[in-house]
């Protein structure tokens, strides 16, 4: 088996329990602005957990959640500023192998999540250009999340190919299981694996879905990468939540949780890791004590 890397959690919602400042439309952006001392623990908590890779605070330094005015006087700003706090904190911190966590550039949904239909080409294009040159001197790698369409997915890479960073494409799936797996846009995993195949992605990850639509995922996307002898690499974040509908709307209320424990949550990405996933980690809800069950599981059965 290969080795396993873990991710760190969800940013959002362990900035609440923590009692940052947060509220919509804000969102994680909301300490970033106010408190960004909360922004450096929550990394540290999840270092603490064992993380070996931390994303960037920059989810929502877009117009989606900031609101037009603020994203233009200063959500590049902003996402520096998300990106140097995570390099900070990760270079005060190594592990008993003198290794540091790496720090994830995050590009996200440019019209909110889960929201294949509301996405715009050219205006997107420009944001995550501009997410792209605001984050890449403090990163080690990047990080696209919940990728919902093809045609995000084209724009994304045609801005992340700039980089010399290893890239990593993040795709949420439909939240019902089936016997071949979705993203939101209803294109299938497959398409996308070979796409990803293609562009000589470093890896494709599954994340923001809920856990029991991952196994499919995993299947279909590696018997692509098999099928075109790829080295791509596969990952799982799932999030905390019930299940998601198409007409989620991501600024009007906070999506329900469900309450998986970490050993529950260990369960999945046991089976994961089984089926071909390398990199594991969390999503909404998924806080430093599920990522420290991975990192005791890793350390002591795992490899």
């Amino acid at each position: 088996m290969k080795n396993l890397t873990i991710l760190d959690g969800g940013m959002g919602r362990e900035l609440q329990e923590m009692g940052a400042p947060f509220s919509q439309p804000l969102w994680s952006a909301q300490a970033l602005i106010e408190s960004p001392e909360y922004v450096s623990q929550a990394h540290q908590h999840f270092i603490d957990a064992g993380s070996e890779i931390i994303t960037a605070n920059s989810y929502a330094c877009v117009p989606f959640h900031l609101g037009e005015e603020r994203y233009y006087s200063g959500g590049a700003k902003l996402a520096t500023k998300a990106a140097a706090i995570a390099q900070q904190i990760a270079s005060k911190n190594y592990s008993s192998q003198g290794k540091q966590s790496r720090v994830a550039g995050v590009i996200p949904p440019a019209f909110g999540s889960y929201r294949p239909d509301l996405f715009k080409a050219k205006e997107a294009k420009d944001i995550y250009t501009t997410l792209f040159h605001a984050q890449e001197p403090h990163i080690d790698l990047w990080i696209a999340e919940t990728i919902s369409s093809v045609q995000e997915f084209e724009v994304i890479h045609s801005v992340l190919k700039n980089s010399k960073k290893e890239a990593y494409y993040a795709f949420s799936l439909e939240d019902n299981r089936t016997t071949e797996a979705t993203i939101r846009s209803g294109q299938s995993v497959k398409l996308v694996t070979a796409l990803c195949c293609f562009t000589k992605a470093k890896g494709i990850f599954f994340n923001c879905s809920i856990p029991e639509v991952m196994e499919q995922a995993i299947i279909d996307a590696k018997a692509i990468i098999e099928e075109y002898n790829s080295n791509l690499e596969i990952g799982v974040y799932a999030n905390n939540f019930m299940p998601i509908k198409a007409e989620h709307e991501a600024n009007d209320t906070l999506q329900s949780m469900r309450e998986l424990t970490p050993k529950e949550y260990l369960a999945y990405a046991k089976h994961w890791y089984s089926l071909g996933a390398t990199t594991i980690g969390g999503c909404c809800g998924i806080g430093p004590a599920h990522i420290q069950a991975l990192t005791d599981w890793k350390h002591s059965e795992c490899c």
